[in-house]
């Protein structure tokens, strides 16, 4: 099978590289982003194309879109915007610094990165944006706020680039999961020990609960599923003639979209409480 050629950003581990390698197996050519030197030389080890990209700056976002459509002859198939971090914390907690790096690496990267592809994208009459979002960008939860506000927002982001794509051929797609294993905790872990001071917040007992979660080694969450479940989705919304604009992907995101719409906004906030205070 020929299926093109696909970036997708944050292969390094987890969600990305798994498929980075998946989507390579279907016959696809893969270009594969990573930051650093060790996990760019893994990718290309593992027959795909490596390319740098550090989505918090724009000249290395600017050179890997360049090089993308190099390599390709401007032909990519599509995009798949998978980079990304938590920063777990109060909101009260965190200052501007913090809040920038969260959205230059989840959202202004991701937006920049898709508008240096457009253009090749719409020449061709055809292409496929994914965006890797969360149900963290349809339920908020305690001590996550960094995170839920970059994840609402690239949901706004890809609902309005639909609306703004449609009849171009190009087809915009949200994934969303819920608990997947990748190493999202332990990064989440080192961004909250780099911008939190646990002894001087009025939160700190909830942050004991919370380092003891990020800490531990065993799954994340009741129905955390491997990172071959994204995989399928971003398959459908590749290859089918029609993608979907959304796709749930595990228990809790089907779960909470239930109940996003059904209970009143005071009953939701109950439940979304009593999982926040685990921590």
């Amino acid at each position: 099978m020929s299926a093109g050629a696909v970036l997708i950003t944050g292969c390094s581990s987890g969600i990305g590289r798994c498929c980075a390698l998946g989507l390579a197996a279907r016959g696809y050519r893969v270009l594969a982003t990573a930051r650093r030197p060790q996990d760019l030389a893994a990718l290309a080890d593992a027959g795909l194309d490596a390319i740098e990209l550090e989505l918090a700056d724009p000249d290395s976002v600017a050179r890997a879109a360049g090089e993308a459509l190099e390599r390709t002859g401007g032909s990519l198939h599509g995009v798949f915007h998978n980079a990304g971090y938590q920063q777990p914390g109060a909101l009260e907690d965190l200052d501007r610094t913090a809040l920038r790096a969260q959205f230059e690496a989840n959202v202004f990267g991701a937006l920049d990165l898709t508008r240096r592809l457009l253009p090749a994208l719409r020449a061709r009459g055809a292409g496929r944006i994914v965006f890797n979002s969360s149900v963290l960008g349809l339920i908020a939860l305690p001590y996550r706020g960094a995170y839920n506000a970059t994840k609402f927002a690239l949901e706004g982001i890809a609902d309005t680039l639909r609306l703004e794509l449609a009849g171009s051929g190009v087809f915009v797609s949200l994934i969303e999961p819920g608990p997947i294993a990748s190493r999202l905790r332990a990064n989440a872990h080192t961004a909250f020990r780099a911008h939190i001071d646990p002894a001087g917040s009025v939160h700190r007992d909830a942050y004991e609960r919370l380092e003891a979660r990020l800490a531990h080694p065993g799954p994340a969450a009741p129905f955390t599923r491997p990172p071959e479940a994204v995989l399928r989705r971003l398959c459908h919304a590749l290859e089918a003639r029609r993608p979907r604009p959304r796709y749930y992907v595990t228990v809790p995101t089907y779960l909470f979209a239930t109940l996003r719409r059904t209970l009143t906004h005071r009953a939701l906030d109950r439940i979304l409480l009593r999982i926040g205070a685990r921590g």
